[in-house]
């Protein structure tokens, strides 16, 4: 029943934003209970819906009064479960607050709120012929909050780094309901501690973005699209490594492997050459004779590396073309089983051959389909496991998979996560990744800034809910086989 769930906290929201942006009826609940995470569901007990930045503070204010838990929340395109809710829990949604507020062409910078979805800021910075690298996969769904709050990657990431690399402010509500600004309009700052590094990334956990003061760079004056095909994933691993030491950066530099590809042309009918292993996307960009210069050195790379076909865009129509194999990847083998868990080990980018073989190899040996994609340029790689949640056997499988894939990539010197975040999902392993000094000064940090755990409790530093949740012995004895 609407407002049955502690009456106090319902009213009292009420009088913050309006009756009307209150949910309390199941039927209205139940979808905030998803993000993208696959087999991750827990409905709230009400949403709020933000309407004003002004209406943050009061609110968080309140949860500190009455005791309620909030979880912040942008469009719910996260894959690592950072905005499930827990038991108790108001979900505050923030996608209402996307005015771009300035775009100020002579410092370079743009003045958002957290709601702007990330493909409006590009179109608008794009119209007067500034650019917004940060280029997340969801970028035409996904909130620039939402973005800081993962400190998200994508397909740029490897010549423009990420978006902790265009934050150059910060207004943040903290849990007790203060409101702080962190970082200015100036390329140098080197006053007091850098406090906006320490919410980038926070997901959710330590604050509530307000604003964001974002830095802009000129647009790239000219760009070259290629594919590149390869026979086996590790031939195209190192094609991208001779890629790297002939000294170009690509702005992009990714890769499918042939389960993706198949999924990809069964899905768009784009003409990929699904009887190779692998296929290279490459993108550079910059002045016009760079481009031409640069385009020239990656296709005799890659011959050299054994491309066993290569092709330059003729023009913008087939580099869209071009591209799309990439951008639609997720969707494609999404269509392929009920279930498909996509995640993102990365590490240096020399090691990625090896790593290409680690995940090969869990593959087999849990007797799984793995399709494989990514971001090959920066060693960041999309293991997604096309499985059905329903099959308890095979998803005892699907956790001993990610576990051989994360310790393989830490054996390699990488992370669990290059972008989407350690949500509920990896709480796990974060404890493999870092040591115990290390975990105890993240620990210290939430709890000095949020000792009730009001903003997004259980992420990030707590037992997880899904794969990795039992060790890999207890897995091993449901599947019968010995420990």
């Amino acid at each position: 029943m609407a407002g049955a769930w502690r009456p106090e906290v319902v009213a009292r929201l009420a009088q913050i934003v309006g009756a009307e942006q209150v949910l309390t009826a199941p039927e209205d609940l139940y979808v905030y209970g998803y993000d993208g995470t696959a087999m991750l569901h827990h409905a709230p007990r009400a949403v709020v819906d933000i309407t004003d930045t002004a209406q943050i503070a009061p609110v968080v204010r309140l949860a500190g009064e009455l005791g309620f838990k909030l979880i912040p929340r942008g469009a719910g395109s996260g894959l690592s479960g950072g905005s499930v809710p827990v038991d108790d829990a108001v979900i505050m949604v923030l996608t209402r607050l996307n005015r771009i507020l300035e775009i100020d062409e002579a410092n370079l910078t743009a003045m958002v709120e957290p709601g702007v979805i990330t493909e409006v800021l590009h179109a608008a910075v794009e119209a007067r012929g500034l650019f917004y690298p940060p280029d997340p996969g969801s970028g035409k769904i996904s909130t620039l909050g939402g973005n800081i709050a993962e400190n998200s990657g994508g397909l740029r990431g490897l010549k423009y780094g990420l978006t902790k690399d265009y934050v150059m402010g910060l207004e943040v509500v903290l849990p007790n309901g203060e409101t702080i600004w962190s970082g200015n309009k100036c390329v140098k700052d080197a006053a007091g501690y850098d406090l906006k590094h320490v919410f980038i990334g926070s997901e959710g956990t330590l604050g509530i973005f307000t604003k964001a003061l974002l830095k802009l760079i000129p647009r790239p004056a000219a760009k070259r699209t290629m594919v590149a095909y390869f026979d086996s994933m590790r031939a195209a691993a190192e094609a991208v490594s001779a890629i790297i030491a002939a000294r170009v950066i690509p702005a992009t530099l990714e890769f499918l492997d042939q389960v993706t590809m198949q999924c990809v042309e069964d899905y768009a009918k784009l003409g990929l050459r699904t009887n190779y292993g692998a296929l290279l996307l490459i993108e550079v960009d910059g002045h016009a004779q760079q481009v031409a210069d640069e385009a020239a050195t990656v296709t005799q790379v890659c011959e050299a590396c054994g491309a066993r076909e290569f092709a330059l865009a003729a023009d913008p129509a087939e580099a869209l073309r071009m591209a799309a194999a990439r951008r639609v990847a997720f969707t494609a083998l999404a269509r392929v089983r009920p279930t498909t868990i996509l995640e993102d080990a990365t590490v240096p980018r020399s090691k990625l051959p090896e790593m290409i073989d680690v995940i090969e190899a869990a593959a087999a040996r849990h007797r799984l389909w793995i399709g494989t994609f990514g971001h090959a340029g920066d060693g960041n790689l999309h293991p997604t496991i096309l499985t059905d949640e329903r099959d308890t056997d095979e998803i005892a499988r699907v956790e001993l998979a990610f576990t051989d894939i994360f310790e393989g990539a830490l054996a390699l010197g990488g992370t669990i996560s290059g972008e989407h975040g350690t949500g509920t999902v990896k709480m796990p392993f974060l404890a493999r990744q870092y040591d115990d000094p290390t975990l105890t000064m993240m620990r210290t940090l939430k709890a000095m800034l949020d000792p009730n755990e009001i903003l997004n409790p259980g992420k990030v530093l707590q037992p997880g809910r899904r794969f990795g949740e039992r060790t890999a012995v207890e897995i091993e004895q449901i599947l019968g086989a010995p420990a």
